[in-house]
């Protein structure tokens, strides 16, 4: 395979006088989507030259593989996850674990999995309100600065080829909103203005969720009231009709329960509801869905296989989200415990389980320390028990990671991580070192049998990564 810099320079981000965007806190701002945060690259400093527009700039920052086809894309991603892989390998040797000799990671590295669906794969858009590179205030979409500039600016996203074309409908007919209204937008850093970000959700089934965040400041609860109503008329009756949103939701920004935001429903239906095969999915406005759809069911696909399940396992479910890998593999299994869920998502996994008449799924909101021990104690005699975990890009808890280390009642482990080099790392060297007293590893480690990319996010550098774990 060749190396990065022998065709990326066309790929650029940045000229090499200029220091890369990750290297400023202010340099990617516009969406709270963490998965579209570039990682940077080895040798990023030798790509191409410094993009000559905005929405350029734009593009090559959260999608820095844009101008790449598709088969060279997978070939970056797959270049990067070897040496990451080196890397672990070589931090397990130093460990002294006997499964780390030279080569033996990659060797048990599975091809990528393309995702079936190229451009306008997202099915979740944050946008945010500033001042556009024309000087218009009230411009919807990414922000983008740097430390050449004075301040940041707020480029429309229209150009982005991983957002389809409804969000950015939903985001022209917001700015449009905006620029009729009399409440400015939330200052950044100020402490003054009301209207926010702009959350757009959807489903394959043509679903569109839009949730409009607010902050009230001073506001009365009867002038609020007004606004909000302005807000609906303009979506539903207004120019705005043109979205065709199946939910409007206005987000308000107060104290709320914790655990809790504060979503209210001025239009259309609570919730969007996604397919997959075999499967109904109920998706709240705060509740966690993976971002491309139809690479999913690719991914579920795979954590069946590799979990390896059978009418006597039990599967215990670690992962966030809204339950649904799980679920889908609920019919496969005897039992599904899940405790990694929160919020809105409980509700929702609940409702698609009884939707989808699934009856061997449970949720325990107790921790995991204490819901593994609970388990291996009403095991059956002769029944399996997998684990599977998902977490968020800040990875598992050290509890988390002891509870499942120590527990010898686990032969099998399935850990998906959306972001391998981050803290997931820390996790895969612990599940895998030797016993570690210091650190209360007292069980006997892992060993990764097989790791399988999953192309999630085309265009970016990020990407889902399967890994099969089993006791030794």
């Amino acid at each position: 395979m060749r190396g990065l810099g022998s065709w990326l320079p066309r790929a650029a981000l940045l000229s090499r006088s200029r220091p890369p965007p990750w290297s400023s806190p202010r340099a990617w701002l516009g969406s709270a989507c963490p998965e579209e945060a570039p990682a940077p690259p080895a040798a990023a400093e030798e790509w191409a030259p410094e993009p000559v527009s905005w929405p350029e700039r734009l593009a090559d920052l959260v999608t820095p593989l844009w101008r790449l086809d598709y088969e060279q894309q997978l070939r970056v991603k797959e270049e990067a996850l070897r040496g990451l892989l080196d890397k672990l390998e070589g931090r397990l040797r130093a460990l002294g674990s006997a499964d780390a000799e030279a080569g033996a990671l990659c060797s048990r590295l599975r091809p990528f999995l393309p995702s079936p669906v190229i451009d306008g794969y997202r099915n979740k858009s944050n946008f945010a309100i500033r001042q556009g590179p024309d000087g218009r205030p009230r411009t919807v979409g990414y922000v983008l600065g740097s430390r050449r500039e004075p301040r940041p600016v707020c480029v429309q996203a229209g150009h982005l080829r991983h957002i389809p074309e409804g969000h950015q409908r939903v985001a022209r007919c917001y700015e449009a909103f905006l620029r009729q209204s009399p409440l400015d937008p939330y200052g950044d850093g100020q402490g003054g203005g009301h209207w926010h970000e702009l959350t757009v959700r959807s489903a394959r089934r043509g679903h569109t969720m839009a949730i409009v965040a607010c902050h009230p400041q001073q506001l009365s609860p009867d002038e609020l009231r007004a606004h909000r109503e302005q807000l609906r008329e303009f979506f539903t009756r207004g120019p705005g009709e043109v979205c065709g949103l199946t939910s409007l939701y206005f987000q308000e920004h107060r104290p709320c329960s914790p655990g809790q935001v504060c979503y209210q429903l001025l239009a259309g239906e609570p919730h969007i509801f996604e397919d997959l095969p075999g499967l109904k999915i109920r998706i709240s406005p705060g509740a966690f869905f993976q971002i491309n759809p139809d690479a999913v069911e690719v991914l579920y696909r795979v954590v069946g296989e590799l979990s390896g399940l059978d009418p006597d396992t039990l599967l215990l479910d670690l992962s966030q989200g809204t339950g649904a890998t799980s679920l889908s593999l609920a019919q496969h299994t005897a039992q599904v415990l899940s405790t990694g869920l929160v919020g809105q998502a409980v509700e929702d996994a609940r409702w698609t389980a009884a939707f989808n008449g699934i009856t061997n799924w449970e949720f325990h909101a107790d921790h995991v320390d204490n819901v593994v021990p609970q388990l291996i104690k009403s095991q059956e005699a002769g029944q399996s028990l997998v684990a599977m975990v998902d977490p968020s890009r800040t990875g598992l808890s050290n509890q988390v990671v002891r509870a499942l280390r120590n527990c010898r009642a686990i032969r099998r482990l399935v850990f998906v991580s959306c972001y391998p080099g981050g803290k997931a790392k820390r996790n895969f060297l612990e599940l895998c070192c030797p016993p570690d007293p210091d650190k209360d590893l007292l069980g006997e480690p892992f060993v990764l049998r097989q790791a399988v990319p999953v192309d999630m996010f085309p265009h970016t550098l990020h990407y889902e990564l399967v890994l099969l774990f089993t006791s030794i």
